[in-house]
């Protein structure tokens, strides 16, 4: 029997630790230490704070600094207080006495992609010992290809935000007039979707970039460019939020641009769609039908084997084709170089549709395609959805209904 707090079975927890020792042990390496949260929540069911050791043979143990009593009820896996940190490989040695008393040179992977220099150093340091005999090596392709593919309970997940998301639009869609602002809107939005499950978050693995329920921009606003790596950037609230909503009034004629994700149960539902109050101008009429046309194609091509980076160049040449090369995916030097993305714990996983991302399709992959323009002075058209890739075709997961948003 669970306990009320484990949402990830133990049985669940165990049979991803399997799979990544696998990986350890194919790579050569003799242990893996995860420290960031996700990557945590992933192998352990639990988020607090602390370092799971995952040995290529053996059981895992999950040292926890705060709270180690909450960790024990989340978790299936042996917890233990982390205690000093200067003496983790002490701990680590009594622990593992076969690893770390064996004298032998060892290899131990880590989530280096996300892991902080100064923890890095300190760590690398204080494993190595006084013979310098451990190594810390990046072990983060590893959880990053087992992560890719999600089990029948991630699927529920998702598709639970999915809902959650197609419900909430559909209810403010209600609200939306000329002269409201998308701060206004999207508080309407937010609103809808927390009282769905919505975490209020949805996390991102990269290094300074983030969001939180997504961008809701109309006009020109909506090609506005930011750090933001994607192909809509927004005006946002000031320099400290340069991004997505803010206080500007959505006018008649202009598209508005509804990038809107959610999060539930940790699990995350990515998609796009386009709203007008009136008439979209002709050009970016022709370019959101652009593209839809793209959407369909990737969709006729999503299999298992169709290699990752052949989809970004289809869609490439459907927009060269098109007409619309300068405006895919953004516009000038701040054009997104991807159609789509790995969705799931983060919105940023793997695989990525761009080039030389060459991993074939897999079944059990969930994949956010967003084939989207950009127009300076008159803002950004498109349409995402997110996708399960199966033995056949891809299972799309976004429930909302595929079109053109007209409003009166």
């Amino acid at each position: 029997m669970m306990n009320q707090l484990q949402d990830v079975p133990t049985s669940v927890a165990f049979e991803r630790i399997s799979r990544l020792q696998g990986e350890l042990q194919s790579g050569g390496m003799d242990g893996m230490l995860i420290s960031q949260n996700i990557d945590l929540y992933y192998f352990t069911g639990s988020m607090q704070t602390g370092y799971a050791f995952v040995p290529a043979h053996g059981e895992p143990v999950f040292y926890v600094k705060r709270s180690v009593e909450r960790a024990k009820q989340e978790t299936g896996v042996t917890v233990k207080e982390l205690g000093a940190f200067r003496q983790f490989r002490e701990t680590l040695a009594r622990d593992y006495p076969e690893l770390f008393g064996s004298g032998q040179p060892l290899r131990i992977a880590a989530d280096l992609d996300v892991l902080p220099a100064q923890t890095y150093l300190k760590l690398a340091e204080l494993l190595a010992g006084p013979d310098g005999n451990v190594k810390l090596l990046d072990g983060s392709a590893s959880i990053r290809k087992l992560r890719m593919i999600k089990s029948e309970m991630e699927v529920e997940r998702i598709q639970a935000a999915a809902k959650a998301v197609d419900e909430a639009l559909t209810e403010s869609l209600n609200d939306l007039h000329e002269g409201m602002s998308e701060l206004s809107w999207i508080a309407r939005i937010e609103y809808e979707l927390r009282i769905r499950g919505h975490i209020g978050l949805m996390r991102m693995r990269g290094y300074n970039q983030e969001i939180a329920t997504g961008m809701l921009i109309a006009g020109a606003a909506a090609a506005m460019p930011s750090y933001f790596d994607g192909p809509a950037g927004g005006l946002g609230l000031g320099a400290a939020s340069p991004q997505s909503v803010s206080r500007s009034l959505i006018r008649r004629n202009e598209p508005i641009l509804l990038d809107i994700g959610c999060c539930i149960d940790g699990y995350i539902i990515d998609q796009t769609r386009t709203a007008v109050i009136g008439e979209l101008p002709e050009k970016l009429a022709f370019a959101y039908q652009t593209s839809e046309a793209i959407l369909r194609e990737a969709e006729k091509r999503m299999i298992p084997g169709t290699v990752c980076s052949a989809l970004y160049t289809h869609s490439l040449e459907q927009a060269l084709s098109a007409g619309l090369s300068a405006h895919f995916m953004g516009y000038g030097a701040d054009q997104a170089k991807f159609l789509g993305h790995g969705i799931g714990l983060e919105i940023d996983e793997w695989p990525v549709l761009a080039k030389g991302f060459d991993m074939p399709l897999q079944p059990g992959m969930v994949i956010a395609v967003e084939p989207k323009f950009t127009f300076p002075g008159q803002g950004v058209v498109g349409i995402e959805n997110s996708y399960l890739i199966t033995d056949e075709s891809p299972r799309p997961l976004t429930r909302t209904k595929e079109e053109l948003i007209k409003l009166p």
